[in-house]
């Protein structure tokens, strides 16, 4: 296990305000300045430098203003939900009268709005088409609107790429000369910034009291940006963690959407005690489910609905789907399992630096989730692909540190012109689509370009923790203390540490989660923890100690805390 320890002294500053387990966790994350941890919405960063928001609030008001129809195209996934929430409610709160919303299902339309979209978006007949969560890429889409006569407001927060669409107003911190200087902003906080501008614009020029409305207040949303936001790994830079911490401030005091509260019931959360994991482990896979087996309008129907008894319905259906997407993806797993371990066997224990696997039967929504627990668990860039109905392949990709998935795509693409259909995504993240008969060419390619990027110490799996804890620091104060130290998340991860423990006791629970008892090494003190999905071949293990890496968490169980070690990485001694 290759472990290495986060660096950082607190300053004067940090010292004299926390706890010194917690001074010492936030320098080592880069924290000098106590104030770069006041999450309160005095400190979010203004709307005023984000690049096209002017045309963005002229469209969109003059639209209101003529009462023209207003069609929100989404994306497929939690973000492209909540982002489609957001700007759906807060047109309607401004007097908007006439809103809709359009997501393109991912087998029929593939992601983005696309030429073919446009046309099927034409029963709609709208006159202005705003993007969110995508559109950045989407030349192609816009240039047919431009000709059908409808206006387009591109609304993401993709990376751009050589050419932008000819659209009406493009806001996107990453397009360029965009000096917005928080570019990790999800694409349902970029929505959010350029509703709450609007508000200001509509306000300023006395539409509110002219049409007798009340203003919205726009911390209304704030729950649907925290979990966009969370659940679309975006990094938790300071402004995104204001985002999120005020939603889950409103959440925890149960001021949420009507659907968040009903999914949560749901899972068995107690609302008052969420926390920012919650949203990624428990909101967003629900969501998600219904745009990888589905329509995503159920997740936005769930989003958008004020009716409790209609949330309680479509929270059920969203979670029976996310049944069975974790059914189809354990399967895929299993199966990808088997050909990797093939791959190990015939090639002498050498896997290819990054994994490419295709299976036609396999599904075409749950292939970035089979590609993430690959990348898991193997440490390599790992793309998986299904077969579309058009008989090209889809994939998914998903990358590791050192590795900018997005740009090795676009190299291949350069070096092999019309080997890529189209691509587009993040460093960490992408998505693609290849001919069936280009899979062989576009792996060999890949991996060309992977072994002049990535040495062989870039393909083992490095641990980073917060150093080891004294056994006074292993207790219930610190374990509530950092719980609620966030939030944490996607760059600004929570607190983990790294020791040795004596095993007293250990089991498997729930198929193949590994329950155990330790003994701190130096105290004897008994501490219970659990490591999820452990490799049943090397778990329950004889040895009588343990290297490991885990979270120091609050197991609550009848009403009683205790302390509990959530372990992340474990290896025999």
């Amino acid at each position: 296990m290759h472990i290495q320890q986060r660096q950082g002294e607190p300053s004067p500053a940090l010292a004299a305000a926390f706890d010194p387990l917690l001074a010492r966790i936030y320098a080592q994350r880069g924290i000098t300045d106590p104030q770069e941890l006041d999450y309160g919405l005095q400190n979010l960063t203004p709307f005023h430098s984000l690049k096209g928001l002017p045309g963005a609030v002229a469209v969109l008001a003059d639209a209101i203003a003529q009462q023209q129809h207003i069609v929100i195209v989404g994306d497929f996934d939690c973000d492209g939900a909540t982002s489609t929430s957001v700007a759906y409610l807060a047109l309607a709160a401004m007097g908007a009268e006439r809103v809709s919303y359009l997501v393109p299902n991912r087998f029929s339309f593939g992601y983005g709005l696309s030429a073919p979209l446009v046309d099927a978006a034409m029963e709609m007949q709208p006159q202005v088409i705003v993007t969110v969560d995508n559109g950045i890429a989407s030349v192609a889409g816009v240039a047919r609107a431009n000709e059908l006569g409808i206006k387009v407001v591109v609304t993401d927060h993709h990376l751009a790429g050589d050419e932008l669409p000819a659209a009406a107003a493009i806001v996107n911190p990453n397009q360029p000369g965009c000096p917005f200087p928080h570019k990790a902003t999800a694409g349902v906080g970029v929505i959010f910034y350029v509703m709450t501008a609007l508000r200001r614009h509509l306000q300023q020029q006395g539409w509110f009291a002219q049409q007798g409305i009340t203003a919205p207040n726009m911390a209304q949303f704030l729950d649907l940006v925290a979990l966009g936001t969370v659940a679309d790994l975006v990094p938790l830079e300071h402004n995104n963690r204001i985002l999120v911490a005020q939603g889950l401030a409103r959440l925890q005091r149960g001021m949420a959407r009507p659907g968040i509260l009903a999914l949560l019931q749901l899972a068995n959360r107690d609302v008052s005690k969420i926390q920012a994991s919650d949203m990624g482990f428990v909101l967003g896979p629900r969501l998600n489910a219904a745009g990888r087996l589905d329509d995503m309008s159920v997740g936005i129907e769930c989003l958008l609905t004020n009716d409790p008894a209609k949330a309680q319905q479509l929270a059920a259906q969203l979670d029976q789907l996310n049944q069975e997407r974790r059914s189809i993806e354990g399967e895929m797993q299993e199966q990808a399992a088997d050909i990797l371990a093939d791959l190990l066997q015939a090639d002498g224990e050498a896997l290819p630096t990054c994994v490419c696997l295709y299976q036609p039967d396999w599904h075409e929504g749950v292939v970035g989730i089979v590609a993430s627990r690959v990348k898991e668990r193997w440490h390599r860039p790992a793309l998986i692909f299904a077969q579309a109905d058009d008989n090209t392949l889809k994939g998914s990709a998903r990358s590791v540190p050192g590795f900018h998935m997005r740009d090795a795509l676009a190299a291949v693409d350069a070096k092999n012109p019309g080997m890529i259909d189209r691509f587009g995504g993040h460093a960490m993240a992408a998505g693609l689509t290849l001919a069936k008969d280009a899979f062989d060419d576009f792996q060999a390619a890949l991996n060309d370009y992977a072994a002049e990027q990535l040495d062989e110490a870039a393909l083992q799996r490095v641990w980073s923790t917060d150093g080891q804890l004294q056994a006074a620091e292993i207790q219930l104060p610190q374990a509530q203390l950092l719980r609620q130290a966030g939030p944490w998340g996607q760059g600004f991860e929570a607190p983990s540490f790294h020791g040795d423990f004596a095993i007293v006791q250990q089991r498997i629970v729930g198929q193949k989660h590994l329950k155990l008892v330790l003994a701190e090494t130096n105290t004897g003190s008994l501490l219970d923890a659990i490591c999820f999905n452990v490799d049943l071949d090397v778990w329950p293990n004889t040895s009588d100690k343990a290297s490991l890496v885990y979270k120091l968490d609050v197991n609550e169980f009848r009403g009683r805390q205790s302390v509990q070690l959530m372990v992340d990485a474990i290896e025999p001694l």
